[in-house]
């Protein structure tokens, strides 16, 4: 009779807090209005059938077997700020500041259109991270800042920044970093709360713990460490919850979040605590289910080996389960663009799995081409064109595209002239 009562309790505490958790959504909620990256990126990539690391038990040993995971993030308030990593979105014509970096040679430059009121992680009288996330949803562009402090004349300074085009698969320059440690984008790893009120995480999480190694692997583009014992995890390395794992005792919202560490996994971006998942801060969440995913602890989770998954070093495009014999050559085919305000020079890279010959085709917003390079030859590797800046400066500031063509359109790319 005992036993029947516990288990009678525990149903019905699993069955109110799922009502409360369905209850919160009474608040406004802000849903995204652009897709974080395309849907082959590796951060929207599945991983739950990939092998596992050699060093998986030793890196969640490292990390802490018996340490609890931990959701960085809620409603409400800690220490003056809100509990999470928050981000704001602007219009594309929110005007753009001025912005100075410490680490100015790893950091795209400003201006960046931070508005006087943009939300600081941790408040604005934080002595932490300071990150600040800005999405122009018009243009799709991800401006992220580390370390920011307002100048108090509308300008900023900030440790680091960096700039993402979320409809390209660019990465961050080799061995640059952002406004993360690992060179990595924050806002598109961050639970937020729209996407687990609809049901379903479809990307990888932020994960921090408190060691990484002095290595990076893709997507990552930058080491945070001294450390060089195999011991520790590379920065940009996934893990994931074991399958095995049973989680239809959390609530209803545990188990979208929980669902998502199976089948994206987790990606280490920064050193920090261990086995903390980074979110977006909303009224909307309910602390006490959030807390239950404190039940899970770091030997529930396994390093994964996302190696197979990679198409080009230099790019987050991921090898896709769906990929057929047909279309790998146009798969395994990438451009980029990388405009540099100081020089006003134009960066193209382009990879190819085989010798190819292709036209280039430059556009504006509108679809009007501007320039073309006919039947250029491409060689088996990544190629790398660069337009003068006499060309460059030719051009109006705004947003530009790049066709890539082969008989007909193998890739797209977009970038901002500035």
């Amino acid at each position: 009779m005992k036993f029947f009562c516990i288990l009678l309790g525990l149903s019905l505490l699993i069955y109110f807090q799922s009502k409360a958790d369905d209850n919160s959504s009474n608040k406004q909620i802000q849903v995204l209005p652009c897709k974080m990256f395309p849907v082959n990126n590796i951060w929207n990539t599945p991983i739950d059938k990939l092998p596992i690391d050699t060093h998986s038990d030793l890196w969640v040993t490292t990390i802490g077997k018996a340490v609890s995971l931990h959701p960085d993030f809620g409603s409400g308030t800690w220490n003056g700020g809100p509990i999470g990593i928050p981000y704001i979105v602007v219009n594309g014509n929110q005007p753009k500041v001025n912005i100075t970096f410490e680490y100015s040679d790893e950091s795209d430059p400003g201006p960046y259109p931070i508005p006087p009121n943009a939300p600081i992680e941790g408040g604005s009288a934080s002595s932490g991270d300071r990150h600040i996330l800005v999405l122009d949803k018009d243009n799709c562009i991800l401006y992220e800042t580390w370390s920011t402090y307002p100048n108090g004349d509308g300008t900023w300074h900030a440790g680091s920044g960096a700039i993402f085009d979320m409809n390209s698969n660019n990465l961050r320059p080799d061995g640059w970093t952002s406004s993360d440690a690992a060179g990595l984008p924050i806002l598109p790893g961050l639970v937020r709360y729209d996407e687990v009120a609809e049901g379903e995480i479809n990307h990888a999480i932020r994960l921090t713990v408190p060691n990484s190694r002095r290595a990076y692997v893709w997507p990552a583009r930058h080491y945070a460490s001294s450390k060089t014992s195999i011991e520790y995890p590379p920065l940009g390395q996934r893990f994931r919850l074991k399958s095995s794992v049973d989680i239809s005792k959390f609530s209803q919202h545990g188990q979208v979040i929980l669902k998502a560490m199976k089948k994206y996994g987790m990606i280490l971006a920064d050193n920090g605590s261990a086995w903390f998942i980074s979110g977006a801060p909303d009224a909307n969440w309910n602390d006490d289910s959030l807390n239950q995913l404190k039940q899970i602890k770091g030997n529930d989770f396994e390093a994964v080996d996302c190696s197979s998954l990679m198409i080009n070093a230099n790019s987050g495009e991921a090898k896709q389960e769906n990929t057929t014999v047909n279309d790998i050559n146009i798969i395994e085919t990438n451009i980029s663009a990388i405009f540099n305000a100081q020089t006003s020079e134009l960066i193209v890279k382009l990879f190819f799995a085989e010798n190819s010959n292709a036209t280039i085709e430059l556009v504006d917003l509108q679809g009007n081409k501007i320039s073309v390079l006919e039947n250029e030859t491409f060689l088996r590797a990544e190629n790398q064109i660069t337009l003068s800046n006499s060309y460059i400066k030719r051009l109006e500031n705004g947003v530009y595209f790049l066709i890539l063509r082969n008989g007909k359109i193998l890739k797209t790319c977009k970038f901002i002239k500035y």
